[in-house]
């Protein structure tokens, strides 16, 4: 991802969610544009290589955008750290 938290190496991944609504975004067009596309095109044949390859990105964007939001509400009231 392209914002500073996430550039960032010498934070763990508990410290970059729910930080960059950047990242949030991103994350949701991943989702809006692979579950469509899944659904439509692969949930027919479920056990096929390229549905699993959507499933797994679709899943796993979806986990990550979940963390990012539930998290996000506690991060708000946090001072950004001096670049």
């Amino acid at each position: 991802m392209s914002c500073r938290f996430c550039k960032d190496a010498s934070l763990t991944i508990r410290a970059k969610l729910g930080r960059c609504k950047r990242c949030m975004t991103q994350l949701a067009v991943m989702n809006l544009v692979l579950w469509p596309i899944w659904f439509i095109g692969f949930s027919d044949t479920p056990k096929s290589i390229e549905s699993i390859t959507l499933l797994f990105g679709a899943g796993a964007s979806a986990i990550l955008l979940t963390l990012h939001l539930i998290l996000m509400p506690f991060r708000m009231n946090v001072p950004k750290p001096k670049e």
